[in-house]
Parts: C-alpha cells; sequence; structure tokens
C-alpha cells in the first residue's frame, strides 16, 4: 500500500467556545517550540470547544502544555496517514481495515498540495494493535491499549451532546 501510516499520540484541551481561544493555545505552543502533526477542533458540549492536538513529540508538548497552564486529556491514539493523492488512497487503508474486520471509528483526510494527501484514522481502542498490524505499522509504535481513549467515548464528546457533524447520521 502506497503511502505512510504511523502511530500517533494525542491529548485534546477543552475550552470555552468563543473567539480568540484556539489562537491563545496554538500560539502558545507554537513560542514553546512545539510542532504539531494535526490540529482538529470542534464543539463540546454547551459553549464549550475541543481542541485535539496531535505533537510531533509528545514529551516536549506535555512539558510545554503544563507551562501553558492547559488541561490536557489523557493521551490517545490514532493513525496519521499520508501518501501520494489519487483516487482510492483512503479507499485502500479502509479495505485493509475491513479485511480485518476492524471499524473505523473516524477520519480526516484532506488534499495537502503538490500531489499529496494527509489524515488521521481513528479506531477502538481494543482495535488499535490489531489495526497496526493490518496496515503495517511497527507494533513497537503501538501504545498499550490501557494508555488509549476512545475517539468517540464520552469522554471525548458526550453522546448527548455529539458534534453536529454526527447527528442524524447513523
Amino acid at each position: 500500500m502506497p503511502g505512510e501510516i504511523r502511530c500517533i499520540d494525542y491529548c485534546y484541551v477543552t475550552v470555552p467556545d468563543k473567539p480568540g481561544e484556539g489562537s491563545r493555545i496554538l500560539t502558545a505552543l507554537h513560542q514553546a517550540g512545539i510542532n504539531l502533526l494535526g490540529v482538529s477542533a470542534f464543539p463540546h458540549g454547551a459553549r464549550k470547544s475541543q481542541l485535539d492536538l496531535v505533537p510531533e513529540d509528545s514529551a516536549a508538548f506535555t512539558k510545554a502544555a503544563k507551562t501553558a497552564g492547559l488541561t490536557l486529556s489523557k493521551k490517545k491514539s490514532g493513525f496519521l496517514i499520508q501518501g501520494e493523492d489519487r483516487p482510492g488512497a483512503v479507499a485502500e487503508i479502509a479495505e485493509k481495515l475491513l479485511q480485518a474486520n476492524i471499524n473505523i471509528t473516524s477520519v480526516q483526510a484532506f488534499c495537502a498540495g503538490s500531489g499529496r494527501y494527509g489524515g488521521m484514522l481513528w479506531v477502538k481502542p481494543p482495535d488499535m494493535r490489531k489495526a497496526a498490524k493490518a496496515l503495517g505499522v511497527s507494533q513497537s509504535t503501538v501504545a498499550a491499549t490501557s494508555d488509549i481513549v476512545d475517539e468517540a467515548s464520552e469522554e471525548s464528546f458526550p453522546a448527548s451532546d455529539a458534534p453536529s457533524w454526527t447527528q442524524g447520521h447513523s
């Protein structure tokens, strides 16, 4: 399968849903020298937003977040997917997981320009190791499942207040 897939660790922060909160956090991390591989933000409850932050260096990120006064969630895991942009690139990854009987919890993928794509993909914590094997990801980079929080768990967003993009979909 062309492209690169690797295991990622990330945390999220919950902030007031108001102008400037994302900028405040991203600026503090930038000023601390933190490189982020990905960011995802969406509504999280009444007047709150959740920012998923995928750092290149988890240890440095954790230290910088503490210095900035951020309250991080438990460490979570998923997969970073990257490769040459072409029809069916993400479908091939989904097919590998289907063949291993693994459900994809969430995926975000985008054209990155210059003929490349990138994205993030999540499976349920008990499926991380099996998914890594199906995708050809080194087992040494997959965290123990007890350290992983499910992206779609109530800790991530309560079932009673799922993000608007999940409402009305089955």
